[in-house]
């Protein structure tokens, strides 16, 4: 399961946080336009689109998806409608940067994760980096005022953010056990496509609780189209694809390290497109979370 990081499993593993980066930014950009587990919803019903004439042939009656399918409803409740509704409701009150320095606490629930519930070791340098990445967060949550943190003033995309890192924690560890026919498996289309089935589904009854809620004003036009149009074919379709066979070839722990390139992507793109410098308690904070990821990952 874990491998010798080559320059290929490398690039494979630093295209998502690229394009996840990218996410965020525009899902902060478009967040008065269209409500966000409605935004999740149609990304993934165009994804859907895009994948379809790659692997149709998962849907047939014969396929050996649904001999499987609890555990592709699984991948796809965690990955698809979970993961990405909550860092699309985090971008409602949070700015990309924070969320993304959250996000990057993902190996410390690696580790987590893989020890409750996967039976993976964990040992007293993994421990001491998880306690750095966490004071990391911690800083990020209080917004660089620890005072924030004893009045429990903490803005509600964060927290969205965290249950979304864990939901993601659990997916990557569950796309690491291969179970399912090679037929699937080795066919990163229909991989993905069995996920989606299921993932629709699920995102499109959360879509549908939203609606239900009032939420169903989309102000739409080519700002907005753009947008879809984006997250449809990047971060949706190409960065699951780089993420899963990364994720095969490196293993759920080491891959996890490379989400911490995130917040430095999404810091570029958000002075970019968004006028929003990083504050110092940002580098601050991300130090700590790549110090300790460092030092939980040497051996």
């Amino acid at each position: 399961m874990t491998q010798k990081i080559t320059p290929g499993t490398a690039v494979l593993l630093v295209i998502p946080p690229l394009l996840w980066a990218g996410n965020a930014v525009v899902g902060r950009l478009v967040h008065d336009l269209i409500p966000p587990i409605t935004l999740n919803f149609i990304r993934w019903v165009l994804a859907f689109a895009i994948l379809l004439p790659l692997a149709q042939g998962v849907l047939r009656a014969d396929s050996p998806l649904w001999p499987h399918w609890r555990r592709y409803a699984l991948l796809g409740l965690l990955g698809i409608g979970a993961y990405n509704a909550l860092q699309y409701m985090a971008l409602q009150t949070s700015t990309p940067i924070n969320v993304t320095l959250v996000g990057s606490s993902m190996p410390v629930w690696m580790l987590a994760v893989g020890a409750l519930f996967f039976g993976a070791s964990v040992t007293r340098r993994q421990v001491l980096g998880a306690l750095l990445s966490v004071c990391g967060v911690l800083l990020v949550l209080s917004r660089g005022e620890w005072s924030q943190l004893l009045a429990f003033r903490l803005v509600p995309g964060d927290l969205f953010m965290l249950l979304a890192t864990v939901s993601w924690a659990f997916y990557s560890w569950l796309l690491s056990r291969t179970t399912e026919p090679s037929s699937i498996r080795g066919d990163w289309a229909a991989f993905l496509m069995a996920q989606m089935v299921f993932g629709l589904a699920w995102s499109g009854s959360f879509a549908g609780a939203e609606w239900a809620s009032g939420r169903t004003h989309i102000e739409w036009g080519w700002p907005l189209a753009a947008a879809l149009a984006f997250i449809a074919v990047g971060p949706a379709v190409l960065a699951y694809r780089c993420w899963g066979v990364g994720v095969q070839r490196a293993g759920p722990a080491v891959a996890g390290f490379f989400i911490n390139l995130t917040p430095l992507f999404a810091g570029v793109l958000s002075a970019a497109f968004l006028g929003e410098t990083p504050k110092t308690f940002h580098g601050v904070a991300f130090a700590l979370i790549v110090g300790g990821i460092v030092v939980s990952s040497r051996r």
